[in-house]
């Protein structure tokens, strides 16, 4: 026998015998001898600690197949609870054949049961931040290409005392799209966010979207904070940056000013609203476009956006309004919003109200929120093309506010009032305490009837009528200011005409009024009208109050105080005719603002009729000689109410 063969027989035993043992030495080796090289490396390059409690099992091939058991990752060290996360098992697929190239590529990442814990400190310290020892080369090394990513019962916590949050989100995979797009994920949870009760739907793109090279990353999200609700759908194109984004949204809630908390966005109170519109982000600045719905009975539609990249946010509104309730802007000065059978109000709202109805007072009294007036800047425009105001004779709006550092102008403020204009400017200086107001107000061509829409004594009644009013005061609401309030307020009318019966029975002319009642009332030519006010200290004080008529001339005096909100006024008329009988005497107006009181002045009135009873016991037929009106009065001048 040849030693070639014998040579080639024992190359071919010991090739065989190598071979068995590196397949027994597969088939046995324990693989758990690496968990604690494994963790040691991990705990090296995060600073954190790290541990595989389970088993480490790895199954050799093209594909091989690794799994993990039992795996915790370590909390920042100002933490309570020790472990940040952890994984039941971890299962991972990888590829050889890229791996002796340098690439990682990774056909299926699965997590069951993950637990995540995220938080953040009273410094601002957050849990997810890792000292992380810097890359050995300039250049960046490629990701891990990952072909499949699916998560069975994920829990993630977030944690933010000094935000008031906390929020506990179950998160799972949904399923794999038809077309082979990778599984969503789907995250369903409750909590509180901002001190608010919190509760979230949402499904969104597997993070491995992120891997194409025009990503587009679906979201489809329901959130509820207290009795706000979102709703938001479409696609993001950086997710991770969150910018150059245009989603629908869907907002909802009972009161805008609820958003103050939530996102610091400082709006006044409002009823009940809904608006749907287009959220975007371009770098800084966020939008919501194009949106319209309504904020209590009133339309609302325009476009808003924040820009957060100065000291404070600030807020750029175009609003407009087809028909708009005029007490949907009752949060504007501290009231709530009409709560009658048709109208639209929250339960507080209508708490509020209630307890408002039940105060002797009328003027709000509800503080403004200097820090709110102070957190943001604003500007903010907004055109009304009809005010629905029953009984108020108010038609349009146009109004511009600024906010600035505290400093709040509205300017212009233009109304549309009874056929004519009433444009204010206002300045509420919040930077000091309590808030300096200063308000100054023009009239301009009142139509007369219109002013007093549904009396008829007025519906044929002639006359423009202009005012003006200039105050300055402080205050931290609408009551405050008014009752320290220092100024001027003035009203005037030219020649026109009125209702005759009206000024016959302001002066308790009874034969004429009712010649006027029986038969058919008359407009009687008007000479002019003034009325006006010094104000000082919340109390607005007559110098000058006259109505001249063909018939009569009605003068006034007294006072108005705004901060105890009473009336203490005085008319006395003083006819040009003579009237066979009369009890003309001065009226007195006075009571509330919530209950007025419109009484003849005793005084005079008594005279007058205790002349009429001594007659009637003498003569009876001559009782009605004391109720005779010779008409001492005489014309005023109407070129100067002085």
């Amino acid at each position: 026998m040849s030693s070639k063969p014998l040579h080639r027989r024992r190359g071919f035993q010991i090739l065989g015998v190598v071979v068995l043992a590196i397949v027994a030495l597969v088939l046995l080796f324990d693989w758990n001898w690496f968990k604690g090289p494994i963790a040691r490396q991990v705990s090296a390059m995060t600073g954190r600690s790290f541990s595989i409690d389970g088993d480490l099992h790895v199954k050799l091939g093209r594909i091989t197949k690794i799994r993990a058991d039992g795996l915790r990752f370590g909390n920042a060290d100002w933490a309570d609870d020790v472990e940040m996360a952890t994984l039941d098992r971890l299962q991972l697929d990888i590829a050889l054949r890229p791996l002796l190239r340098g690439d990682i590529e990774l056909p299926h990442v699965h997590l069951q049961r993950p637990r995540v814990r995220l938080e953040r400190n009273a410094e601002d310290q957050a849990n997810w931040q890792l000292d992380l020892p810097a890359p050995a080369s300039d250049e960046p090394s490629a990701p891990p290409r990952i072909g499949l990513l699916t998560i069975d019962d994920g829990e993630l916590r977030v944690h933010e005392p000094s935000l008031q949050t906390e929020l506990n989100l179950a998160i799972h995979s949904g399923e794999r799209g038809a077309d082979g797009t990778p599984p969503p994920l789907i995250a369903k949870g409750t909590g509180r966010y901002r001190a608010q009760p919190f509760s979230l739907q949402a499904k969104i793109d597997s993070p491995l979207t992120l891997q194409q090279e025009n990503p587009q990353f679906h979201l489809e999200l329901v959130a509820a904070a207290g009795a706000t609700r979102a709703r938001v759908e479409g696609a993001l194109q950086s997710p991770l940056q969150l910018r150059d984004f245009d989603l629908d949204f869907a907002l909802s809630g009972n009161d805008l000013a609820d958003l103050y908390p939530l996102l610091g966005i400082a709006l006044p109170p409002t009823p009940p609203y809904a608006l749907r519109g287009r959220a975007g982000r371009d770098g800084a600045a966020w939008h919501y476009r194009d949106f319209s719905g309504h904020v209590g009975d009133s339309d609302l539609a325009g476009r808003v956006s924040v820009d957060i990249t100065g000291e404070r946010p600030k807020l750029v509104a175009t609003l407009h309004s087809k028909q708009l309730d005029l007490d949907d802007l009752a949060g504007f000065i501290g009231a709530p919003p009409s709560t009658g059978a048709d109208e639209t109000a929250s339960a507080e709202q209508r708490r509020m109200a209630a307890a408002q109805q039940a105060r002797n007072r009328v003027l709000p009294d509800e503080p403004y929120d200097l820090s709110k007036l102070r957190a943001m800047d604003a500007d903010v425009h907004l055109r009304v093309a009809a005010l629905n105001a029953p009984g108020w004779p108010l038609d349009s709006m146009d109004a511009r506010l600024k906010l600035d550092d505290g400093l709040l102008h509205l300017d212009p403020l233009s109304v549309g009032v009874a056929g004519g204009s009433l444009r204010t400017t206002l300045t509420l200086d919040a930077r000091q305490d309590p808030i300096a107001v200063e308000v100054d107000a023009r009239a301009r061509s009142l139509d007369l009837p219109k002013l007093v829409p549904g009396a008829a004594v007025m519906k044929d009644a002639v006359g423009r009528i202009g005012g003006s009013a200039s105050l300055r005061t402080r205050g931290n609401s609408v009551a405050q200011m008014l009752g320290q309030a220092d100024g001027d307020i003035g009203l005037a009318m030219g020649a026109g005409r009125i209702s005759a019966l009206l000024v016959e029975l302001a002066g308790l002319d009874i034969a004429e009024g009712l010649r006027y009642l029986i038969g058919r009332d008359r407009n009687i030519a008007l000479r002019c009208a003034y009325a006006d006010f010094g104000v000082a200290g919340g109390v607005m004080q007559t110098r000058a109050f006259a109505l001249d008529t063909s018939d009569t001339v009605l003068h006034g005096e007294g006072k108005i105080d705004l901060g105890q909100e009473t009336l203490a006024l005085r008319l006395i008329p003083q006819p040009k005719d003579m009237s066979p009988v009369s009890l003309r005497t001065p009226l007195k107006i006075g009571g509330t603002f919530k209950s007025p009181k419109i009484r003849p002045e005793a005084g005079p009135l008594v005279l007058r009729a205790a002349a009429a009873t001594g007659l009637f016991l003498i003569a009876p037929p001559a009782a009605v000689l004391a109720l005779i009106e010779t008409g001492p009065g005489r014309n005023v001048d109407c070129r100067s109410p002085s």
